[in-house]
C-alpha cells in the first residue's frame, strides 16, 4: 500500500507506504497494518473484523473508539469510526469515513475522510494491491 495524507487546506500532509496482511476464518477476520511515513515515524495497527451477513461488518482496533460500522455493495465498501489518534499528532478523535473500491485488476482505491465537529481536517488516498 502507498498514499498520501493531505491536511484541511488540501496541501499534501504527508506520505506513506505500508504493509497489510489479512486471514478470515469464517465470519471472522483479522487484519495487520504497518505504516512507515516519509517523516520517519511509524505506526502499526490489528483490525478484528466481523461479518454480519448481508453485507455489514464491524470493525474495532486499539485505536478505534467503540465500533466501526461498515457495508460492502459490489465492488465498493463503506467503513465508519472514529479514531483516535496518537498523542504525538494531538490525541484528537477524528470522525472517518473509509470508501474502498476494489478494481478489475484487483487493487483497491481507498479514499478516506475524517472529519472533527463535523468539518473536514484531513483525507487519505490510498492504493492497496497483493504483494508480488
Amino acid at each position: 500500500c502507498e498514499g498520501v495524507i493531505y491536511g484541511p487546506t488540501g496541501r499534501v500532509n504527508t506520505r506513506f507506504v505500508a504493509n497489510m496482511n489479512a486471514k478470515w476464518v469464517g465470519d471472522s477476520g483479522h487484519m495487520t497494518e504497518e505504516f512507515r511515513y516519509d517523516t520517519g515515524g511509524s505506526l502499526d495497527r490489528e483490525w478484528t473484523l466481523r461479518l454480519n451477513g448481508d453485507g455489514a461488518f464491524m470493525a474495532t482496533a486499539p485505536d478505534i473508539v467503540g465500533v466501526g460500522k461498515g457495508r460492502q455493495s459490489g465492488s465498493a465498501v463503506e467503513l465508519k469510526y472514529s479514531i483516535k489518534l496518537p498523542d504525538s499528532a494531538g490525541g484528537h478523535v477524528l470522525d472517518t469515513t473509509d470508501w474502498m473500491y476494489l478494481m478489475e485488476n484487483g487493487t483497491i482505491i481507498n479514499r478516506s475522510q475524517m472529519r472533527k465537529f463535523g468539518i473536514k481536517v484531513g483525507e487519505l488516498v490510498a492504493t492497496i494491491r497483493k504483494a508480488a
